[in-house]
């Protein structure tokens, strides 16, 4: 007696054709983006930009929305593969119910309305906070450096750009020379002939050394403004030290730009995305920016973030306190941070808004309270006082949160999600895409939270 098998009917029509609903199994993240979007954001912004009553109907923006939140939840972010997914995962045809915009109508719809698809950050943190997900007791802010989308290798330093721009002025004008003569001698074998055209190779040097010199003049333009910026620093201590007597806090020099306003021969601009830096990771030099999150130790929820084109994050903290207050309506009570953060300026600024602060004030070792370096060392500094509340508590010190809070949370960001560089170049697409990015992740953590307390009444 032969084995029975079920039955494998490619070819079999089905009478009644399935539900989106069907799809995926009940509880699935493709429904609950898709009814999260239809039900509680609020989407005016996106529907108002659709004003010419002429032409094919669009794509539904609720739907578009949707298949990006969805999408970048699950990790996909380029809108080819978006595309393909919709072809090809009955997941994300549940969310748009089986339509399929190709890679060109998703990459218009995200361009087009990328600033309100920012602005859905701060709606899904306040859905966030009504599931309980933010407490605001303690905050862990920490940056990590994202790959933008240029090469390092089409980045040239300012020595390179003086030793290169005479050099292709020379060359472009002796091919100018040549072409003259070629003309010239064109115009006496072919006097009917068109002589106005300039030769392809003489294009692509003349606008390689264009872009040379443009390069050239927005660092001078950036180390003239930065010495004007130490210079008015350098007044303010002044003023500073004779009215209140007391020692001013030393100027944090600022790298690649000397002291003259003349850029340093190792300040570097890149061709590809001339807002993006050469920025030091453990794994190397890396072309990019520096993004930023605060996170919420409750739920690992983003409360604020925001991307540097710097490789420090002294200047984050201050921004990033006022944002926490903005999105969430308070402050946080608590916030921790590595030694990137500390300066005299910003521990004033955590008292200023009555937080209190475990910021390492040089690299504390695992189980160790007590930093080595030199920042804190000077008694009567705001760091001194935070140097000795660390070393203090020791490895009960609540600046242990910060590993367990933000560390985890980039990894999940970069290793989960696999978003380890941005597809848009420019600072303002750049922050408005890693708000997009930290958008999903909320999402993810509001659905786990959901999925945990459905489960609980159930039981």
């Amino acid at each position: 007696m032969s084995k029975t098998f079920r039955p494998w009917e490619i070819d079999q029509l089905q009478l009644l054709p399935p539900s989106v609903h069907e799809f995926v199994p009940e509880g699935h993240v493709a429904h609950f983006v898709r009814e999260l979007v239809r039900e509680s954001l609020d989407l005016s912004e996106i529907f108002g930009a659709y004003t010419e009553e002429r032409g094919q109907p669009p794509f539904h923006p609720a739907m578009m929305t949707a298949l990006l939140l969805y999408a970048y939840s699950q990790g996909v972010f380029s809108s080819r593969k978006i595309a393909q997914a919709c072809e090809q995962r009955v997941d994300f045809m549940a969310v748009t119910a089986c339509q399929q915009p190709d890679h060109r109508t998703i990459n218009d719809f995200r361009r087009r309305h990328l600033p309100a698809l920012g602005g859905l950050f701060g709606q899904v943190l306040r859905l966030c906070q009504r599931a309980g997900l933010v407490k605001l007791g303690h905050v862990a802010l920490d940056g990590t450096k994202i790959k933008a989308n240029a090469s390092k290798h089409k980045a040239m330093s300012y020595a390179r750009m003086k030793e290169v721009e005479p050099q292709l002025a020379a060359e472009v004008a002796r091919w100018f020379a040549e072409a003259e003569d070629l003309d010239r001698s064109e115009d006496d074998r072919h006097a009917d002939g068109r002589t106005d055209e300039m030769p392809a190779w003489v294009q692509s040097k003349q606008e390689r050394l264009a872009k040379i010199r443009a390069a050239m003049a927005v660092l001078e333009a950036e180390a003239a403004a930065e010495a004007a910026a130490r210079e008015e620093d350098r007044r303010a201590a002044e003023e500073a030290r004779v009215r209140d007597e007391k020692r001013p806090e030393p100027t944090v020099p600022r790298p690649h730009h000397m002291a003259d306003g003349t850029p340093s021969d190792k300040a570097q601009r890149n061709f590809t995305d001339p807002e993006s830096k050469l920025m030091m990771t453990k794994d190397g030099f890396v072309q990019g920016y520096n993004a930023q999150a605060a996170v919420d130790s409750a739920s690992q929820v983003i409360v604020a973030e925001m991307v540097l084109a710097e490789q420090n994050d002294v200047r984050a903290l201050a921004p990033m306190l006022a944002q926490i207050k903005a999105n969430t309506g308070r402050q946080t009570r608590e916030l921790s941070a590595d030694a990137g953060y500390c300066s005299e300026a910003n521990l004033r600024e955590l008292g200023r808004r009555h937080v209190r602060g475990y910021i390492a004030t040089g690299r504390i070792k695992h189980g160790e309270g007590s930093a080595k370096g030199r920042i804190g060392q000077l008694p009567g500094t705001q760091a001194h006082d935070m140097r000795m509340r660390l070393a203090r508590a020791g490895y009960r010190s609540r600046y242990r949160l910060r590993k367990q809070v933000v560390e985890p949370v980039f990894g999940q960001i970069k290793a989960a999600l696999g978003f380890g560089r941005f597809f848009m170049r420019g600072m303002k697409k750049v922050q408005l895409e890693w708000r997009l990015v930290c958008t999903a992740h909320n999402l993810r953590k509001l659905l786990t939270a959901i999925g945990r307390a459905a489960l609980a009444a159930a039981r």
